[in-house]
């Protein structure tokens, strides 16, 4: 049958939209001003270093000795001096022989995965993996078989059961919508039974969990170890932009070689690598930062009424998907600013407030989210029914 040339070719994103608002699944976007007053409990700055004078000065500094962009790939004319040094101080920090920068947490998850796991490869996912890591997993022609949630037992199975030689099981260090942990020393030790990998994602760990937030990897003493491969972002605790992988030498070699997302991707500006290093300089001057954002997060959580959280994530449940979009407008309209998690960011069900701590939230902020959030929650969790 011929089609109709006359009609819209777009008209059924249009039925996509209408499905979206009745489902209270619409998404906006709202850019922010600078130097808007509002209190900000949505941002994953987790440290309260993304205006430090510091990071600021020194990505002021990598713009004046390279220019605004790094000018190609990696490969070509994209690597410079300072992404080698930050390699190098990362690596070192976290306690792994070697790092490589890509341009954004997701491009250094797809770029790890897709070369350590191919056709012939499993790869093992937890059921609560960040979408880079999902994407990752589609990307790489691998079988892939995903695991219940924070399931070493399952692992395990899926692993013994497994015709391939070679196997990669990926998680989160800190699962990035509930902000609960994952049991890396179990997961480890059924990696090594099974001679597998571990990838972990130190997103949200990185900064908040381990001596001197050196992540939950260096806290339960897998750093280092050969079958242990971190990534981590730096848009997060580290207040700039890009990602990491960081491991064995042989890893890093790998990804220079196979790793797409670093081949033709262009490398980090030099801005957000300068950034990065001061901010890392800061963290490693003040180890208690890590240590104040939990304290925060403890505060958050007592507030909103739920259980203190081992990371900055605090998520706040109400189930239904407009009664969470509602709630956090509400906040938004009083200038607090919480995230609004909502399927297929989290389960049907599930959906939430998300509020992040800073290690520099003040008793005058935490009054302010008082104020506010209690009479949302309040209505909220009157107007809706919340799984138990």
């Amino acid at each position: 049958m011929v089609p109709d040339v006359t009609s819209d070719p777009l008209a059924w994103l249009d039925d996509h939209a209408a499905t979206r608002v009745t489902a209270g699944l619409r998404r906006q976007l709202r850019p922010r001003a600078a130097g808007s007053p509002a209190l900000d409990l949505a941002s994953n700055d987790y440290l309260g270093l993304t205006r430090h004078p510091e990071v600021r000065a020194g990505a002021i500094e990598a713009v004046r000795r390279w220019g605004a962009g790094s000018t190609g790939s990696r490969l070509v004319t994209g690597t410079t001096t300072d992404h080698e040094l930050l390699e190098g101080e990362l690596a070192e920090f976290t306690g792994f022989p070697a790092g490589l920068v890509f341009s954004s947490g997701y491009a250094a998850n797809l770029g790890a995965v897709t070369a350590l796991a191919g056709r012939g490869s499993l790869i093992v996912s937890d059921a609560g993996c960040h979408a880079s890591l999902v994407d990752a997993c589609r990307l790489s022609r691998a079988r892939v078989a995903i695991a219940p949630h924070r399931n070493s037992t399952a692992v395990a199975r899926l692993l013994a059961d497994r015709s391939e030689e070679h196997a990669l099981v990926l998680t989160d260090s800190v699962f990035s919508a509930d902000g609960d942990l994952a049991p890396l020393t179990e997961l480890h030790r059924v990696v090594r039974d099974h001679n597998a990998l571990l990838l972990v994602d130190e997103a949200h760990g990185l900064g908040v969990r381990g001596h001197g937030g050196r992540g939950l990897v260096q806290e339960t003493g897998l750093a280092g170890e050969p079958d242990v491969i971190v990534t981590v972002t730096l848009s997060k605790a580290l207040a700039a932009q890009g990602g990491a992988v960081l491991g064995d030498e042989r890893v890093r070699a790998h990804l220079i070689d196979t790793a797409r997302t670093m081949i033709f991707d262009t490398g980090l500006a030099p801005a957000a690598v300068g950034a990065a290093r001061a901010a890392l300089r800061i963290l490693r001057r003040d180890p208690g930062l890590g240590p104040r954002v939990l304290a925060r997060a403890a505060d958050i959580a007592r507030i909103a009424g739920v259980a203190a959280p081992d990371s900055a994530v605090v998520p706040i449940i109400l189930g239904d998907p407009q009664t969470a979009h509602d709630a956090a407008h509400t906040c938004r309209e009083q200038d607090v600013e919480v995230g609004c998690f909502r399927p297929p960011s989290v389960p049907e069900g599930t959906s939430r407030l998300r509020l992040t701590a800073r290690a520099d939230l003040t008793p005058a902020d935490l009054d302010t989210l008082t104020k506010v959030l209690v009479p949302v929650l309040t209505h909220a969790r009157n107007s809706t029914t919340v799984p138990a």
